[in-house]
């Protein structure tokens, strides 16, 4: 069985004679996207199956998006629906600390598996995933139809947000995009390039020091700065001019699951994959190349020259 490891620094596909993972379902899978922290994780060294952004198909074909953030399902976060701040998450990430599932079959829990929406395709349904990580970063900000927001990076994280903001009801959204075609994608969606003045929203996608700057420097009074890339490292925070705005700085991990608004719950992944398959230009627009597992070492370089062209890079498996 074919899968793909990372190990010292670099890619290879290896043959497997068990599948990786831990759940009770195995999945056979189909779609496998490559995300910054795959790349950050490959930089660091770490030693696993590639992969957290995934789709496959049960035994009996239905297609499921896996989500990667598993919780320990027992603890006070977990049953409240907030796995995403299990203190087991650490030990439990996908790709980096635990296998992930770049490969042609991976064990999943069934309670972390979304079926995949009419509408979208289980080979663009890795997607979801970022999806939902920007879709949780925009909930925590409060985004809705009152509100202005702005996008710090153009990365597929940030051109997500601009269009979960869009499908949230938000009449402005604006983009800060290094490269062109960046800055197509997110007039695709909506956005307006170029961030100037203050917004109520202002999401950091890039995760650097700079963009945190910028993303502050962005913010209006009362206004929430939403982190959606890790920071690895300590950050600057210009607190004065967030004192005088009484403006927040919000670090946002992952996505979980909220009340839904009419007495039950619904999965920010769920509603992501939703989204995807209402709006199929998205799919279309970030997934910029796809690779079959064979040839993932040439995926991932190029996954990481984003001034080439890459927004999103699956490999199908």
């Amino acid at each position: 069985m074919k899968a793909v490891r990372a190990a010292d620094g670099a890619i290879a596909v290896v043959e497997l004679d068990s599948p990786p993972g831990t759940g009770d379902e195995l999945l056979t899978m189909k779609s496998a996207s490559i995300c910054s922290s795959d790349l950050m994780y490959l930089r660091y060294g770490l030693r696993a199956v590639a992969g957290h952004e995934l789709a496959g198909v049960r035994p009996d074909g239905t297609p499921v998006i896996v989500e990667a953030i598993y919780g320990c399902g027992e603890c006070d976060q977990c049953q409240a629906g907030r796995y995403n701040l299990c203190p087991t998450h650490p030990t439990r990430a996908l790709g980096a600390t635990a296998d992930g599932g770049m490969a042609e079959r991976f064990y999943a829990p069934a309670a972390r598996l979304v079926p995949v929406p009419d509408g979208l395709d289980v080979a663009d349904a890795s997607l979801a995933e970022p999806a939902a990580v920007s879709w949780h970063a925009l909930r925590l900000g409060g985004t809705g139809a009152d509100t202005s927001v702005a996008v710090v990076g153009a990365g597929a994280l940030g051109l997500l947000a601009v269009a979960g903001a869009r499908r949230l009801g938000a009449p402005e959204v604006t983009l800060e995009a290094r490269h062109p075609h960046q800055a197509e994608a997110g007039e695709r969606f909506g956005a307006k390039i170029g961030a100037s003045g203050h917004h109520d929203v202002v999401v950091d996608a890039a995760g650097t020091q700079e963009s945190l700057t910028r993303a502050i420097e962005l913010v209006g009074p009362r206004g929430r700065v939403v982190s959606v890339a890790p920071h690895m490292a300590p950050v600057q925070i210009d607190w004065r001019t967030l004192f005088h705005l009484e403006a927040a700085v919000i670090p946002s991990m992952g996505y979980c699951a909220h009340d839904d608004g009419a007495g039950g719950s619904s999965t920010e992944l769920a509603e992501a994959a939703a989204m995807l398959a209402e709006n199929p230009e998205i799919p279309q627009t970030l997934i910029t190349h796809r690779f079959p597992v064979e040839d993932a070492a040439e995926a991932f370089r190029v996954a990481a020259d984003r001034s080439a062209g890459a927004i999103r890079v699956v490999v199908e498996l």
